[in-house]
C-alpha cells in the first residue's frame, strides 16, 4: 500500500482537513441555534409542525435511513464476499419498496405525535403506548451505537498506526492476525492437519492487524456531543435542515473515492476509464468474486434466508417509531409517500455504488488490509491524503454527516415516545414547555447510553441481525391492529409479552446462570462440508497459487511438507478450489470462545432453535443458514398466531373507538391544515363514510381498494427496484 508522509501518518490530519471539519461542526450548530427560535410546543419540537415539502422528506428518509454503518457494513461484505456482498445488503431492502408506498401513507393519516399514540389509540392502554416507547427506546440506542461504531472504526482507519510503533501487546495480535492471512491464502486441502487446527484456534482469538493513532472511544463521544447540542437545541426542524445538508454530503461520500480509485486502478495497470477498471476487476479478482447466487464466501445467504430475512424486515421496519416521525411531518399524505420512498431509493443505489468503489479498493489493495471494517478509512487515507485540499477531512465530515443524520432522527423520536407514553402520563398537566424540556432530558439520556453501548460493541453484522429481528416484539400487535379489526387488547399483549420473553428475557437471561454457556450440550456446531468450486483462473488466482508453491517448496526442503505439489496455474485456466466452511454454533449467535482454555458459548441464546433440537429435529445437520431462517420464521409466525387465537377468544374492543380510529385512517391527508380539519369534522360526524372502500366490506378485514396513486406508486417502486438489479448486474458483467 502506498504510504503517505510521516506528518501526516502521526497527526492524521491537515490544517485544511482540520478546518473542513470545524466548519462542519460548526455549521450544524449554527442551524440548532436558529430553529430554537421556532420552537414554541412539543409539535414544534417534535414534528416541525407538520410543514415539510417533498425536498425535505426526502433527504429526511435518505438520512435517516443511511448511517455510517452502511459504509463499513457495505465495504465489509464485499470484501469477504465480492458482489455478492452488494446483493446481500440490498436484496431484502428492495423487494420491500412497494410495501413501504402503501405503509407510508399510514403514519400521516393518524394524525399522531408519535407511533406510541397509535397503541393507546387503538387498544384503548395507556400502559401498552408505555411499553412500546420502552422498547422503542433500547431498539434506538442500539441503532446509534452500531452508527457510532461504524462511524468511528473509519475515521481512526485515517489515522493508521504503522506497525513500527506498535505496543507490545498490540505486535502480538497483529503478529498473530498476519498468520492467520497466511494460512487462510493456501488451499485448505494442502494445509497439515496441525495447520487446519491452528486456523480454528486462531479465528476463535479474533486478533486485530489494524491500529490507530485515534481513540475510537474519544471520537464517539465529540460526535454525540455535537448531535446532542444542535438536536437538542433545533428539535425536528433542525434535524431536517441538517438532513439536507447531511444527505448532501452522504451524496458526496458515496462518490468521492470513484474517479481516484479509478485512476489507481488505471495508472497500475496500463488502462483508461470506465471500461478499463471493469476489464482489471475482472482480469485480476476471482471468479468468485462476481458470483451474485451460489458463492462459497456467502455460502449462508441462501435465497431461502434471505426471502426470510425481507419478510421479516418489512414487518419489523413498519413498526420503528421513527416512521410517523420522518412521515407523519410531511403537509400531506402524497408529500409522505413521495419523500420517503424516493429517500429510500436513494439509499439503495448509493449502497450499489459504495459496493462498486469497495470492489475498486479489492483491486487496489489486495489481502493486505485484514480488517474490513477499516478498507474504507485507507482508501480515504491513501487516495484522498495527497491530493491535500481537505479532502480527507472532508470525507471524515461526510461520515459524521451520515451518522449524525440518523442519530439526530432517532434521538428526536426516542425523546418524543418517552415524553408523551411515558412521563407525560405518570406527570400529567404540566405546561408545553415544560414537556419541551423533559423531551430535551430524555435526549441527552438516549445518547449517553447509546455511547455507552458503543463502548461495548464491535461486531457490527452481528448487532445488525439482532436489530433485524428484535421488533418482533410489537409487529404483529401494530399489523394486525390496522389490518383487522377483530384484534384487541388482550391478543396484543399477549403476543407482545410472549415474544418480549423469546426474544429479550430468555436469551440474555439464560447465558447469566452459571455453567449455562459452558454447557456441552450448547456447544453444538454445524457441521459443513469442504465446498470444491470450478473456476477460471485470473489473476489474483495465480499469485496466490505461486505463493502456495513457495510455501510447498520451502516445507519440503525442511522435510515437512505434505501432500503433492501445487501445480502451477495460468490466466485462463479452468482449475478447482477447495473452500472450507467454517463450523458454526448451532445456539450461540457469536459462536464459541476460548476463555482460560474452556470452550464456551458468546452472545446470546436462540431459544427457539434449543426447542427444536429437543423435539428430535437434529440441527447440527442444517446448514447455518437454514438454521437462522428457521429463527426468522418462528419469530414472524408465533405472535401473529398468539394474538389472531387470543383476539378470536377475548371480547372484542369498543365498536365506537374502532369505528373512529379506522374513520381517520381512510380519511386522505389533502391541501392544508384547514382542509385536513374540515375533511376530519365530516369523518367525525359519520366516521364509516369510506367503508365504501374497504376491499371486502362485510369481513373485518381492513385492506383498502388501490386507488390511481396506489397503482401508479406500485409500478414506480417496482421500476426503481429494476433499476437497481440492473445497476448491479452492470457491475459483474461489464468487462467480463
Amino acid at each position: 500500500m502506498p504510504s503517505l508522509p510521516l506528518a501526516f501518518m502521526v497527526y492524521g490530519l491537515t490544517t485544511a482537513d482540520i478546518t473542513t471539519i470545524v466548519l462542519y461542526f460548526g455549521g450544524m450548530l449554527f442551524i440548532g441555534y436558529w430553529s430554537m427560535k421556532h420552537v414554541h410546543n412539543q409539535e414544534g419540537y417534535f414534528l416541525g409542525n407538520r410543514q415539510f415539502g417533498k425536498l425535505i422528506q426526502t433527504f429526511a428518509a435518505f438520512g435517516q435511513a443511511t448511517s455510517a454503518s452502511a459504509v463499513v457494513t457495505i465495504t465489509t461484505t464485499v470484501a469477504k464476499n465480492g458482489a455478492s456482498g452488494i446483493w446481500m445488503n440490498i436484496a431484502g431492502g428492495l423487494f420491500n419498496m412497494p410495501v413501504f408506498w402503501m405503509t407510508s401513507v399510514w403514519y400521516r393519516r393518524m394524525r399522531l405525535l408519535t407511533l406510541a399514540d397509535f397503541f393507546e389509540e387503538r387498544y384503548g392502554s395507556k400502559s401498552m403506548a408505555g411499553f412500546f416507547a420502552v422498547i422503542q427506546a433500547l431498539f434506538f440506542m442500539m441503532t446509534a451505537a452500531m452508527g457510532l461504531v461504524a462511524m468511528s472504526k473509519t475515521v481512526a482507519a485515517i489515522s493508521f498506526k504503522p506497525a513500527v510503533e506498535l505496543t507490545v501487546t498490540e505486535k502480538a495480535q497483529y503478529d498473530m492476525a498476519r498468520e492467520l492471512q497466511t494460512l487462510e491464502q493456501k488451499d485448505y486441502k494442502s494445509l497439515t492437519p496441525a495447520q487446519q487446527d491452528r486456523i480454528k484456534e486462531i479465528r476463535k482469538a479474533n486478533p486485530r492487524k489494524e491500529f490507530s493513532y485515534i481513540d475510537e472511544n474519544v471520537l464517539i463521544v465529540v460526535v454525540a456531543a455535537v448531535t446532542l447540542l444542535y438536536t437538542v437545541a433545533g428539535g425536528l426542524e433542525a434535524a431536517f435542515i441538517t438532513d439536507l445538508i447531511q444527505g448532501c454530503f452522504i451524496i458526496i461520500l458515496t462518490f468521492i473515492l470513484i474517479p481516484f480509485a479509478m485512476m489507481q486502478v488505471n495508472a497500475a495497470n496500463g488502462t483508461t476509464g470506465f471500461w478499463g477498471v471493469f476489464q482489471t476487476m475482472h482480469a485480476k479478482l476471482p471468479e468468485s468474486f462476481f458470483e451474485l447466487w451460489g458463492s462459497p464466501k456467502l455460502i449462508d445467504f441462501t435465497w431461502y434466508w434471505i426471502a426470510a430475512f425481507s419478510v421479516l424486515g418489512v414487518l419489523n421496519v413498519a413498526v420503528q417509531a421513527n416512521q410517523l416521525t420522518s412521515t407523519g411531518s410531511a403537509k400531506d399524505e402524497h408529500t409522505a409517500r413521495y419523500g420517503f420512498v424516493t429517500g429510500i431509493f436513494m439509499k439503495r443505489y448509493a449502497m450499489i455504488i459504495m459496493g462498486f468503489v469497495a470492489l475498486m479498493c479489492l483491486v487496489i489493495y489486495g489481502d493486505s488490509i485484514r480488517d474490513a471494517d477499516y478498507i474504507w478509512g485507507y482508501a480515504t487515507r491513501d487516495l484522498l491524503g495527497p491530493v491535500g485540499l481537505g479532502l480527507v477531512g472532508l470525507m471524515i465530515a461526510c461520515l459524521m454527516a451520515a451518522l449524525m443524520s440518523m442519530a439526530s432522527m432517532l434521538m428526536l423520536t426516542t425523546a418524543a415516545i418517552l415524553t408523551g407514553s411515558v412521563y407525560r402520563p405518570l406527570v400529567p398537566g404540566r405546561s408545553e414547555r415544560h414537556y419541551v424540556w423533559v423531551g430535551r432530558v430524555f435526549s441527552t439520556f438516549y445518547l449517553v447510553v447509546a455511547v455507552l453501548i458503543a463502548a461495548k460493541f464491535t461486531n457490527i453484522f452481528d448487532l445488525l441481525k439482532f436489530q433485524a429481528t428484535f421488533n418482533c416484539i410489537l409487529a404483529a400487535a401494530f399489523w394486525l391492529g390496522i389490518l383487522w379489526r377483530r384484534t384487541n387488547r388482550i391478543g396484543a399483549w399477549a403476543s407482545m409479552i410472549i415474544t418480549f420473553v423469546i426474544t429479550l428475557v430468555l436469551p440474555f437471561g439464560l447465558p447469566l446462570i452459571p455453567g449455562m454457556t459452558t454447557q456441552e450440550y450448547l456447544l453444538k456446531t454445524t457441521n459443513p462440508e469442504p465446498v470444491t468450486h470450478v473456476y477460471t483462473a485470473r489473476e489474483m488466482d495465480v499469485t496466490d497459487r505461486e505463493k502456495q508453491i513457495a510455501r510447498w517448496d520451502d516445507l519440503s526442503a525442511r522435510r515437512q511438507a505434505k501432500g503433492e505439489r501445487p501445480q502451477p496455474l495460468e490466466v485462463g485456466q479452468k482449475f478447482e478450489k477447495t473452500y472450507p466452511l467454517p463450523q458454526k454454533a448451532v445456539f450461540w449467535s457469536e459462536g464459541l470462545t476460548l476463555k482460560e482454555g474452556v470452550l464456551q458459548g458468546k452472545g446470546y441464546l436462540y431459544g427457539e432453535l434449543v426447542v427444536l433440537d429437543k423435539l428430535g429435529w437434529d440441527l447440527t445437520k442444517n446448514p447455518s443458514a437454514l438454521n437462522e431462517t428457521l429463527t426468522f420464521i418462528l419469530r414472524i409466525l408465533l405472535p401473529m398466531i398468539v394474538i389472531i387465537l387470543v383476539s378470536l377468544i377475548a371480547r372484542p374492543e369498543d365498536p365506537r373507538r374502532l369505528a373512529m380510529f379506522y374513520g381517520r385512517m381512510k380519511t386522505p391527508v389533502r391541501g392544508s391544515h384547514e382542509d385536513d380539519a374540515r375533511e376530519m369534522a365530516l369523518t367525525i360526524a359519520d366516521p364509516r363514510r369510506f367503508d365504501h372502500t374497504k376491499l371486502f366490506p362485510r369481513s373485518n378485514w381492513e385492506f383498502q381498494k388501490w386507488d390511481r396513486d396506489d397503482w401508479v406508486g406500485i409500478a414506480g417502486t417496482l421500476i426503481g427496484v429494476a433499476g437497481c438489479v440492473a445497476l448491479l448486474w452492470l457491475i459483474v458483467t461489464v468487462g467480463g
